[in-house]
């Protein structure tokens, strides 16, 4: 037996790098769908108290571990795969998941500040850091995403047939700013990244709906994507509400996430008959960031009427984060995930 591990590591170690070929980006879905339920937990401490605080602190903690676990093997797989990488950055699709990482990057910092702002100027520093590296790295992600939509269709721009919601993906990094922004002094900053967000936002929606009349409906396997446009109204209202706008606006953002939600709800049928990918992720994040913005709204004038639904929400979002944690460790032991066009 001692003399069969040195033997079997190598081999092991050989296997997991293979395998990280396959590790496109949409894996920091993880991450922004915990952070998303740590913010929703995070946000019921003012109904439910110290015990949905504790829990939102224990989904950011592991929030961080699948950040910092990705990274590493993102890093890996760079050196291992460099060929892979560039692959997903030329993929008509997975190219736009290349925001993930500094949304990341920005929602930890966002959780970290609302977290721990103030208890020591050392941490201080290192939280206003990280947030700023996210939102330079976000911005340059859309810039760089934007450029590539506006060439020809033949050298990666934007073909009704590959346009789908996850191509909001770069958006949804810069209407979320002033949730961190604020709180550490980056007002201005935080509006003016935000109004970009809000921008293109509307611009893609518009577009999404045309490619659904030139091109028809998604195919069955990005149902979950659906759910993504849901994202960017719950997140521009908990943004607004940041940045004091007035409380008829959240409540008019709030409904328009409420129709997508109804929307995408209308492809469960279709999302459960697909075999587990990272695609179910999808549904994560924006399901986390309405329940966010309903709970926030429960506590607003007139929104009392929201405290049992956004109750059963965060109940629902919780179960559906384990449960898509469960399955995508379930795929991992049995080889269904790390492949080809995974």
């Amino acid at each position: 037996m001692t003399t069969q591990a040195p033997t079997h590591r190598p081999i092991r170690i050989a296997r997991t790098v293979a395998l990280l070929e396959h590790l496109t980006p949409a894996w920091f879905a993880m991450v922004m769908g915990w952070c998303g339920l740590s913010q929703a937990w995070l946000r019921a401490a003012d109904s439910l108290g110290d015990t949905a605080l504790s829990l939102g602190l224990v989904a950011a903690i592991f929030a961080l571990f699948l950040f910092v676990l990705l990274c590493l093997a993102c890093i890996v797989r760079l050196q291992a795969h460099p060929s892979a990488v560039a692959a997903d950055m030329r993929h008509p699709e997975r190219h736009a998941y290349m925001a993930t990482l500094p949304i990341s990057i920005l929602l930890l910092a966002s959780l970290g500040i609302h977290l721990f702002w103030g208890a020591s100027r050392t941490l201080d520093t290192a939280l206003t850091f990280f947030w700023c590296l996210g939102s330079v790295l976000e911005i340059a992600a859309t810039v760089w995403v934007i450029s590539r939509w506006l060439k020809a269709s033949q050298n990666g721009g934007i073909q009704w047939a590959t346009f789908t919601p996850v191509f909001f993906i770069p958006v949804v990094g810069n209407v979320l700013a002033p949730l961190g922004g604020v709180s550490i002094g980056l007002e201005a900053w935080s509006s003016a990244q935000f109004g970009v967000g809000l921008f293109l936002w509307l611009v893609l929606q518009t577009l999404f709906f045309v490619r659904l009349a030139q091109a028809g409906p998604l195919p069955a396997r990005l149902a979950p994507s659906m759910f993504i446009m849901v994202v960017p109204p719950s997140i521009g209202g908990l943004s607004l509400l940041q940045l004091d706008a007035p409380l008829t606006a959240a409540w008019m953002v709030w409904g328009i996430a409420a129709f997508f939600l109804v929307l995408a709800l209308k492809e469960i049928s279709v999302i459960r008959e697909q075999p587990f990918s990272m695609s179910h992720w999808g549904m994560s994040f924006p399901l986390a960031a309405f329940t966010s913005l309903t709970l926030r709204m429960a506590h607003a004038p007139g929104g009392a009427w929201l405290q049992l639904p956004a109750t059963l929400l965060l109940a629902i979002t919780s179960l559906l984060i384990l449960g898509l944690t469960l399955g995508t460790w379930r795929g991992l032991r049995h080889g269904h995930l790390l492949v080809a066009d995974s």
